[in-house]
């Protein structure tokens, strides 16, 4: 099973690896697209207001662009330490066992709008840059990645793959025939919404039990049935989606 996370805004800061090697990642196919990215988000950050433009970057968050100047030489950590928020403390990696890591490292991978998708223990600096950007002059990200990603991913698992990922890093590289996730509050009159605040803690939770379940789910019931065990509320939608239900 193979299990893909969405990264996220926010990151830890610094790092006790050296600086970035994409050849140290794994997908090293993926490694052209990678250094064009990291080199025009480097020239990118040489205009300050350019970069706050494409950013989508407000005026407290101009220290983001120093960040994507430092991107060849500031110091690397694991993927699944870079990446905070909501999810990430579901997921609560630093609680993992030597045994829980091991599952980690053969499951989890995080999609990336600047390097695609990494393992969980990928070695990567801090960045900024979203899904949805666009660099000048470089054209959309979708353009660039859908072409490369989808089957890049698809061949490292010969079994399920469960696309945590919102809608616009599943637009990157879409996965077909992926299970995904729809979280959905439940009013006390049965009707069903979809959850915002939420959402992000429930997959969390999610991606934890898949992670660490001794199990190997193959199909969306055997998803459901490890869900429930990890005290989600869940139902079968189709032989691709898993609703979580808020109450």
């Amino acid at each position: 099973m193979l299990i893909l996370l969405p990264p996220s805004e926010t990151k830890s800061d610094g790092g006790d690896g050296s600086a970035l090697d994409l050849e140290v990642l794994s997908l090293p196919e993926l490694n052209p697209l990678r250094h064009k990215l990291a080199d025009a988000l480097v020239e990118l950050a040489g205009d300050p207001e350019a970069s706050a433009t494409a950013l989508g970057l407000g005026p407290t968050q101009t220290e983001e662009v120093g960040r994507n100047a430092a991107l060849w030489t500031s110091p690397t950590t694991p993927a699944l330490s870079r990446y905070t928020g909501v999810l990430y403390d579901a997921l609560d990696a630093r609680s993992f066992t030597k045994a829980g890591r091991a599952r980690a490292a053969a499951r989890l991978w995080i999609g990336s709008a600047l390097f695609g998708a990494v393992r969980a223990y990928d070695p990567i600096p801090y960045y900024r840059l979203s899904g949805g950007s666009t660099i000048p002059g470089f054209g959309t990200l979708r353009s660039h990645w859908k072409p490369e990603l989808a089957d890049t991913v698809v061949a490292q698992s010969d079994g399920l793959v469960v696309d945590l990922r919102s809608g616009t890093y599943q637009q990157l590289g879409p996965v077909p025939g992926a299970v995904t996730a729809t979280v959905l509050t439940e009013k006390p009159d049965g009707s069903r919404s979809v959850v915002s605040h939420f959402n992000k803690h429930h997959k969390g939770v999610l991606a934890r039990a898949l992670t660490l379940t001794t199990a190997e789910p193959k199909n969306v019931h055997a998803v459901a049935r490890v869900a429930s065990g990890a005290g989600l509320s869940v139902e079968v939608a189709s032989a691709t989606e898993l609703i979580v239900l808020t109450r």
